[in-house]
């Protein structure tokens, strides 16, 4: 199956099974935006949950913060986004659609990518178990073409894009001969910048009332508390704080389903280091960050790092955790050395101190910054177009199962009686609940047994438990494994034990 007609499903399913609707559906919808239906909350809830009790609840040096969306405008002048938070602009006058200069760079490097994996995988055809990639990527004259092509386009890229060099980013295009993906014309405008902060009025009164901004990072609302958060909570370097929030961005192409959308949400964690300490904890959260991922199991090829091209104008080391979701290789979560930046500018624009005495060194500095910051939507999508699959059976039939990792999944089981009578109901409604104290919980009557195991296939439920005939003369009833379909009979008084060993966080926390 194509990877875009992948897309196209997921998003049929999330929708067909209460995933994620769009927003404002009623209204012909509005475009970029999502609403989580009642399954999605519950992924994206258990999402947040891993994410926060790693951060937090296993850091005794990381607290965690719940600031404002709403912040004064100073705070967008300091931190650089006034005048510097922009993305390069590109329009086609033929398809009248527009995108950012960059991301049609970075597009057109992945096609030269996919070209290098498209001749591994033929080395890997004709000599199986003899071929050595290594020595094939270092030697094939097809490969090191495009990998001398990559480099030269990244070179012209950092180059252009560190300079703000509009021009050079335009001439680059069309050197390229990038085409427009509707059009196929390269019948550019002129690279321009575009400003991605949403504004409003703070203010009854029109004309009296101030300009504020949508907040478009979590990150401003850690740095200007810094000193509440360190003296209140007597915190010593190193320490970290840990914020899950909204984030707005009027983004220049918001498409992709969740994956880029103009209202989106981010799990940030700044940690505050000595400065000259920076790159020692750059290389340390990097490698916490991968292994957090790793433990979901959606797959370690699924993932890469990727050094940023162009630094932001307040890092001095940044590198991509990319995830291939449908569409490709793509950000999921950004690990950035943000230096002293954002703090001295805060000190500048506010008149306020925000340092610290180390008693070890015995003096005052301003810290320097370390971040990690994923996209919780992002996040979302990579769960789940990772563990949408369809299965053929031994009968030739076909199920759609999503393998969520268990602890994530919306429910953790679901409880069916076998019929509507002779007590079954009764008996699956007291397990039930006596497993929703410590588990979300679905009750399930409705169709045949195989229709209802299909339906809770299909949102991830990772155990299902039948109450039958049998039951009601030994207490026992049967456990049903999604992945792997197999059935087994157990006690009912060592059900809690065994669905907590199965689904709970703490397998993924240790």
């Amino acid at each position: 199956m194509q990877k875009e007609d992948n897309l196209k499903d997921i998003i049929s399913h999330a929708k067909e099974y209460g995933f994620v609707f769009p927003s404002s559906e009623i209204y012909d919808g509005l475009s970029a935006t999502y609403d989580y239906g009642q399954l999605g909350v519950e992924l994206k809830n258990n999402i947040k949950s891993y994410w926060w009790k790693s951060m937090v609840q296993m850091n005794e040096n990381i607290v965690g913060l719940d600031s404002a969306i709403f912040m004064h405008p100073k705070t967008w002048k300091a931190s650089g986004h006034v005048d510097a938070f922009n993305d390069p602009l590109i329009d086609n006058k033929d398809s009248k659609k527009r995108y950012r200069a960059d991301v049609l760079l970075e597009e057109y490097i992945e096609k030269i990518r996919a070209k290098i994996d498209k001749d591994v995988n033929k080395g890997i055809k004709r000599f199986g178990d003899d071929f050595d990639k290594n020595q094939f990527l270092a030697t094939n004259p097809n490969v090191l073409r495009n990998m001398a092509k990559i480099e030269d386009v990244e070179e012209r890229m950092k180059d252009t894009l560190g300079k703000d060099d509009l021009e050079g980013v335009y001439n680059l295009i069309i050197d390229l001969e990038i085409v427009c993906p509707v059009s196929g014309t390269k019948n550019w405008t002129e690279v321009r910048q575009f400003n991605l902060m949403f504004s409003t009025e703070l203010g009854s009164v029109s004309g009296d009332a101030a300009t504020i901004y949508l907040r478009p990072e979590t990150a401003q609302g850690i740095f200007v508390n810094f000193l509440n958060v360190q003296k209140t909570g007597r915190m010593k370097i190193p320490f970290g704080i840990a914020q899950i929030g909204k984030a707005f961005r009027n983004e220049i192409v918001a498409r992709q389903f969740i994956f880029r959308m103009r209202e989106f949400e981010q799990m940030e964690m700044q940690f505050f280091v000595r400065p000259g300490e920076e790159m020692k904890w750059y290389e340390h959260w990097k490698n916490q960050r991968i292994a957090w991922h790793s433990k979901l199991g959606l797959g370690e090829e699924n993932y890469r790092f990727h050094d940023h091209i162009k630094l932001a104008h307040y890092a001095n080391a940044a590198a991509d955790i990319e995830f291939n979701f449908p569409m490709g290789f793509k950000e999921l979560e950004g690990v950035h050395s943000r230096t002293d930046f954002d703090l001295k500018q805060h000190e500048e624009h506010s008149g306020k101190k925000l340092q610290f005495f180390d008693p070890e060194m015995n003096q005052n500095y301003v810290p320097y910054v370390v971040e990690t910051s994923i996209g919780l939507d992002r996040m979302f999508l990579a769960v789940l177009s990772s563990s949408f699959k369809t299965e053929k059976l031994e009968n030739d039939s076909e199920r759609v199962v999503l393998s969520l990792p268990a602890a994530l999944a919306p429910f953790k089981v679901a409880v069916m009686p076998l019929t509507k009578k002779d007590g079954h109901p009764e008996k699956a409604r007291e397990i039930m609940n006596a497993l929703r104290l410590e588990h979300n919980c679905a009750y399930d009557e409705k169709d045949s047994p195989g229709k209802r195991y299909r339906r809770q296939d299909a949102i991830g439920t990772p155990y299902c438990v039948m109450v039958d005939h049998q039951t009601m003369e030994d207490n026992t009833v049967t456990i049903r494994d999604r992945d792997t379909m197999e059935q087994d009979r157990v006690s009912i008084d060592e059900l809690a034990s065994i669905i907590e060993s199965k689904v709970s966080m703490t397998n993924l926390l240790r």
